[in-house]
């Protein structure tokens, strides 16, 4: 059974070539496109009518946009559909020293993010059984 650190470390050991086709994610490639193309999350949202929350849910692969916002997607960040989608074809140059910073950096961000949650989980519990003893 993997564990939550485990998994982190994994992430973070496999972030030195996170952006390698087998190893990149639809939103690892969303999130180089867009900022290759030096736009904020808030801007793009903006320019494709969707919630910045929206956006980071693609970029963080938890959902993925229908299909014709991804062909919005590569028409505003100049990349083609099948790179976005498969990650072969015309993508965005990348400096790779810079993504790999930036891939370690977000894989403890998205560690931590994990940990609040289930600490805010525990929390609700701990609360719950106060209120049942009160």
């Amino acid at each position: 059974m993997t564990t939550q650190d485990d998994w982190a470390t994994e992430e973070v050991m496999g972030s030195e070539e996170w952006f390698m086709p087998e190893v990149a994610t639809f939103g690892d490639r969303l999130t180089a496109a867009r900022e290759q193309a030096s736009m904020t999350q808030t801007d793009l949202a903006r320019k494709l009518g969707v919630k910045k929350s929206t956006l980071l849910s693609w970029e963080d692969d938890l959902n993925e946009p229908r299909a014709n916002r991804l062909q919005m997607l590569s028409g505003l960040l100049g990349v083609s559909l099948k790179w976005l989608l498969t990650g072969e074809g015309d993508d965005v140059d990348v400096d790779q020293e810079a993504a790999s910073t930036d891939q370690a950096i977000l894989a403890e961000v998205r560690e931590i993010h994990t940990q609040l949650q289930n600490a805010a989980k525990r929390l609700a519990v701990l609360e719950k059984r106060l209120r049942k003893g009160a």
